[in-house]
């Protein structure tokens, strides 16, 4: 199906979208790539009021399409009565004819936009010549994307299983070797694993038993015995937490899910240290920063191991039917080489830098609805509320206005633009974002 993007019926209201809302003062900043960008000394007052009217009774198209899904999807996701219809770069489009600037960037996965014509390409390309072949055969794409030692699965979840179920093969490992007993004896001590609070590993029974969240875990419980919950960045806990029984230790260096919250480096280097002593496998998951974007709305997953670790598997100990397809590392392949791009690295250091000294502002401007610091790195960036009814709210009302964000934990709103946004689609979303909250004051 091919889309005209100029002759869309939303084309009309560009000029609305893209314009400038009038501010009384202004200051420069110089980014890094000598760029100069003009950052506001007041909130925006273009966005007080709604673009669109989203509560307006939809087209046939659009109702029939909600109605089917009502009537046969899993009702697992509240989700607004809009339904998609198209995109292009940072942007979206429904079938109401309503455009959307994407700062969600479908849950950090979209890290080239949306209908990149290089990934169409790729797609077309390797849909044409081999699209699966399962791995009880080699394939050109697989190793080429690798070049570490690796696992690939289908999805950020499925690879948080499967460092999981290593982690505990090499713990086993480990202690049959101070022991003297055979791996899978049952007095086999080295079992435990360690988490912690507000992370979000996944909803399969593993990856779930290590979301320690009441509202994930809840209904689903009894789940995996023996996982221990710490809280990041709490350095006098980290000896007692991880000991010598501990096998595994899993942790979001930023929590996505979990409110957008960094990891202090000097904390994972203590915890990286903790794990050396006690022999435990350190996970890093970085689901949302690699796994998710890693080939751009495309299905994939990774665990990548030292050898050390990897040595501990041999065939049969672990496999997936889809993961590695050569569809899928055609694709990572293609996206990794765009994304590590000297000057796409540059880029993304302008404009990352330019969302957060405008994110920075808000807090100021705002003090009665935003706690003080703004969260995340790079292009993963939260708000966080101190009335946790309002993150939800401002989704809403960005939303009405034309931009796509998305909330993250009890109470932050949380940014994940395309990494190929630039500085004018930064400066639309955050005027909007200063209306919706201007608003939200009002």
């Amino acid at each position: 199906m091919h889309f005209s993007y100029l002759r869309h019926p939303i084309a009309a209201l560009r000029p609305r979208l893209l314009g400038r809302s009038p501010r009384a003062r202004t200051s420069q900043t110089r980014l890094a790539s000598n760029a100069v960008v003009k950052i506001p000394s007041e909130p925006s007052t273009g966005y007080l009021k709604p673009t669109y009217d989203l509560s307006s009774p939809p087209t046939t198209r659009t109702a029939s399409t909600l109605a089917l899904g009502e009537q046969y999807l899993l009702p697992i996701y509240a989700r607004p009565p809009i339904v998609l219809s198209h995109g292009r770069g940072c942007w979206v489009w429904d079938t109401e004819g309503r455009k959307y600037l994407d700062f969600s960037a479908g849950i950090a996965v979209n890290a080239l936009g949306h209908a990149d014509p290089g990934v169409a390409e790729v797609l077309h390309t390797q849909a044409s010549t081999l699209l699966h072949s399962s791995n009880v055969y080699h394939n050109e794409w697989t190793p080429k994307l690798a070049e570490v030692r690796v696992f690939f699965a289908n999805s950020g979840t499925e690879a948080n299983e499967g460092a999981l179920k290593i982690a505990r093969k090499v713990g086993k490992d480990r202690w049959a070797a101070s022991t003297g007993n055979k791996p899978d004896d049952p007095a086999c001590s080295k079992t435990k694993i360690v988490c912690f609070e507000n992370a979000f590993h996944g909803r399969s029974m593993g990856a779930l038993s290590v979301t320690p969240t009441e509202k994930y875990q809840a209904p689903f419980r009894p789940l995996i015995p023996g996982v221990d919950v710490g809280k990041v960045n709490d350095f006098e806990r980290l000896q007692d937490l991880i000991t010598d029984e501990t096998c595994a230790v899993i942790i979001e260096p930023v929590q996505g899910e979990g409110g957008v919250t960094a990891a202090d480096e000097q904390w994972l280097m203590a915890l990286r240290e903790r794990c050396n002593e006690t022999g435990a496998v350190l996970i890093y998951d970085e689901i949302q920063n690699w796994d998710n974007p890693l080939a751009n709305g495309y299905p994939i997953g990774a665990v990548l191991l030292r050898d050390t670790i990897a040595s501990t598997m041999t065939a049969g100990t672990h496999g997936t039917t889809f993961g590695g397809s050569p569809m899928a590392c055609a694709m990572g392949h293609y996206v990794l080489s765009r994304l590590s791009a000297p000057s796409f690295i540059a880029h993304i250091s302008d404009v990352s830098k330019y969302l957060n000294t405008r994110l920075e502002l808000l807090p100021k401007w705002f003090p009665d609805i935003l706690q003080t610091d703004v969260r995340g790195r790079g292009l993963i960036r939260a708000l966080g509320f101190k009335n946790e009814k309002h993150p939800g709210r401002v989704v809403e009302l960005a939303r009405e206005r034309g931009v796509f964000l998305l909330t993250a934990g009890n109470d932050a709103v949380r940014l994940v633009p395309p990494l190929t946004v630039n500085e004018e689609e930064i400066e639309l979303a955050m005027d909007v974002l200063e209306g919706s909250l201007g608003a939200l004051q009002n």
